[in-house]
């Protein structure tokens, strides 16, 4: 089942700070969603400077509580960095799935 999630991070003064110091990790676990063919694709919301001001990303995963799971153990909400997390179910056509071939290729 294919998720939207749009993250926002929080507007406080330290939230790019904190964004920084998690971002290595956040990217650890989303190439090891990758290459598991959970995450599909994503991108940094910016604003109109360019500045991240949070994320979007289409995941794959077999229900909403694996989701879920994978949403808990998030370095950007393990550490404070995603505020408002918005979860849509979503359906991506295979016309798109043949642009990335790496994705969707595991058994659910």
């Amino acid at each position: 089942m294919h998720f939207l999630i749009i993250a926002r991070d929080g507007t406080d003064e330290k939230a790019p700070e904190r964004r920084l110091a998690h971002r290595q990790r956040h990217f650890a676990s989303i190439t090891r969603l990758r290459d598991e063919g959970r995450a599909l694709y994503g991108a940094a919301l910016v604003d109109e400077k360019g500045t991240m001001e949070g994320s979007a990303l289409i995941m794959d995963f077999g229900t909403k509580e694996e989701l879920d799971q994978y949403l808990e153990n998030e370095p950007y909400v393990t550490g404070g960095v995603w505020q408002d997390i918005e979860v849509r179910p979503c359906r991506v056509p295979e016309l798109f799935l043949s642009v990335n071939p790496g994705c969707c290729m595991r058994q659910n």
